[in-house]
């Protein structure tokens, strides 16, 4: 029982803070994949002009 509280007390706040940075990682690739296909429709629109 000593030997499981000593390795929650190591590895929990690294866990803690991987998983908030996957939170925010997240959110960012959401942002970017929004922006890429706004990106593809601007070419595509602007290639159809031509």
């Amino acid at each position: 029982m000593e030997e499981l509280l000593k390795s929650i007390g190591n590895y929990g706040f690294p866990v803690i803070v991987s998983a908030y940075l996957l939170v925010r990682t997240e959110s960012k690739l959401d942002q970017l994949t929004k922006s890429i296909a706004e990106l593809r429709d601007a070419i595509l629109g602007f290639t159809r002009e031509r």
